[in-house]
C-alpha cells in the first residue's frame, strides 16, 4: 500500500472520487429511476432530486440537501446519462435586420403618437399543445440502445392555448381552444376561458371571443385607454372583422414580420418556453401517479380530462413570474424607455431571463427540467 501511495499524484484527488456519502439513499433513488424507465416514463434531473429529498426524509438523513451537483455525481456513479434531440432553429428572412429596424421604428412612432401606458401595451400568441406533454430527453442507463418514453397515447391529440401578457407584467387569463364541436361539460377552473373548434385552431370567431372576453377585460380596458397589441401575422389576427373589433376598443395592432417572432414576440422570446416546461412538469407528475389514471374497458390509459388539462394550464401560467414578462417586452424592443436608456436590454441573453422562472435552462426547449447538465458531462 505504501508503494502504491508513492506513485499517486500529489495534486489530484485519489481514492475519494465516486464514493457515495448516502449509499442506502442512492440505492433507493437508483431503483426509482430504473423502475420508472422500465415503465417508459421520462425522468428529469429535477424529478430525481425531488424523489431523493423525499427518500432522505423517510430514512431520516438530515444532512442531505438534494443539490444539482449531488445529482450530477449520483448519475456518474450509477452510469446514468441524458439523451437529447437536436434542436432546429427558426430560419431568419434574408432582410431580417431591416425588418427588425422597421418594426422598432413603427413601435416608437405609435408610442410617441398615442402615449400608451405601459400596462396598455400587450402581446398575444397561440401556443399549440397536446394532451400528452412528453419530453424528448430523459435520464437513462448508460449504453441503452432504445430509449422509450411512456405516454397515454394521446401525444398527437392537440389543442391551442392563447396566452397574452402586458408590458407591466400582467398575465391575462388563457383561452384554451379544444378540438371538438361542443363545449365541454366538465368543470373548468376559474381564470381559464374555453372555446371549441373542429380542428382545435384559432379562427375569426375565436379572435372575436378572445377580444371580448379577455382583451377587453384587462386592467384599464373599461376606461377605454388607447392600447397597442403586438401580434404575429397569423391570418385570423388580420381579418377585417377582427380589425374592426380592435378599433372599437381603441387598440392599435403591431404586426410582427414573418419569420421574426423568435426576435420580436415577447411570448416567443422569453415566456412560452418556461410555460411549456411547467406544463411538462405537471404532466410528469400525472404520469408518475397511477391513482390519477383512468383506463378503458380494454385496459388502455385514457387521455387526461379537459378539467385536469385546464388546471395544468392555470398552475403553469400562474408560476410564470411577473419580472420575466416585463423584461420580455424590453428584450424585444417594445416597452423600452423612449430616450434610449434601455436599448441595451435588447441585446441581453434572453435565456438568462427565462431561467429564473423555475429551472436552469439549456438552449433546447426540451431541456427545462434538466438543471443544465450537458451530455458531455456523463
Amino acid at each position: 500500500m505504501e508503494e502504491k501511495l508513492k506513485t499517486l499524484s500529489k495534486t489530484k484527488c485519489n481514492f475519494r472520487r465516486g464514493i457515495a456519502k448516502w449509499p442506502k439513499l442512492e440505492e433507493q433513488v437508483k431503483e426509482f429511476v430504473l423502475n420508472h424507465r422500465k415503465a417508459g416514463i421520462a425522468l428529469s434531473t429535477k424529478m430525481i432530486i425531488i424523489q431523493a429529498v423525499k427518500i432522505s426524509k423517510e430514512l431520516q438523513v438530515h444532512d442531505f440537501k438534494g443539490t444539482a451537483s449531488w445529482c450530477q455525481r449520483f448519475m456518474k456513479r450509477h452510469e446514468l446519462r441524458m439523451r437529447t434531440r437536436t434542436r432546429i432553429a427558426q430560419r431568419m428572412p434574408n432582410d431580417y435586420e431591416e425588418k427588425i429596424i422597421n418594426f422598432h421604428n413603427f413601435i416608437i412612432k405609435q408610442r410617441k403618437r398615442k402615449i400608451f401606458e405601459i400596462g396598455q401595451i400587450g402581446n398575444m400568441d397561440e401556443v399549440p399543445l397536446t394532451f400528452d406533454v412528453p419530453s424528448n430527453k430523459t435520464v437513462e442507463a448508460r449504453g441503452a440502445k432504445t430509449v422509450t418514453i411512456k405516454t397515454s397515447g394521446h401525444e398527437k391529440n392537440h389543442y391551442t392555448v392563447v396566452l397574452a401578457v402586458t408590458a407591466d407584467g400582467n398575465k391575462l387569463p388563457p383561452l384554451v381552444i379544444f378540438k371538438r364541436k361542443t363545449l365541454p361539460k366538465e368543470k373548468i377552473p376559474r381564470g381559464i376561458q374555453v372555446h371549441v373548434h373542429p380542428k382545435g385552431w384559432m379562427d375569426e370567431e375565436g379572435m372575436k371571443l378572445w377580444i371580448r372576453n379577455v382583451w377587453k377585460k384587462r386592467p384599464g380596458a373599461l376606461l377605454k385607454k388607447p392600447s397597442l397589441l403586438v401580434l404575429d401575422s397569423f391570418r385570423s389576427h388580420l381579418t377585417e372583422p377582427t380589425k374592426r373589433e380592435f378599433q372599437m376598443c381603441k387598440t392599435e395592432i403591431a404586426v410582427i414580420p414573418g419569420g421574426l417572432t423568435s426576435q420580436l414576440q415577447p411570448l416567443d422570446v422569453c415566456i412560452n418556453k418556461p410555460f411549456k416546461a411547467l406544463m411538462r412538469e405537471e404532466w410528469n407528475k400525472y404520469m408518475c401517479d397511477k391513482n390519477q389514471h383512468e383506463v378503458t374497458n380494454s385496459g388502455r390509459m385514457k387521455r387526461p380530462g379537459i378539467s385536469k388539462v385546464c388546471q395544468w394550464i392555470k398552475t403553469s401560467w400562474d408560476a410564470v413570474k411577473e419580472d420575466i414578462v416585463i423584461k420580455s417586452f424590453k428584450k424585444c424592443g417594445i416597452s423600452n424607455a423612449l430616450d434610449g436608456e434601455e436599448d441595451e436590454l435588447i441585446y441581453e441573453d434572453s435565456s438568462n431571463e427565462s431561467s429564473s422562472v423555475h429551472f436552469d435552462f439549456e438552449d433546447s426547449s426540451e431541456d427545462e427540467e434538466f438543471l443544465g447538465f450537458p451530455d458531455s458531462d456523463f
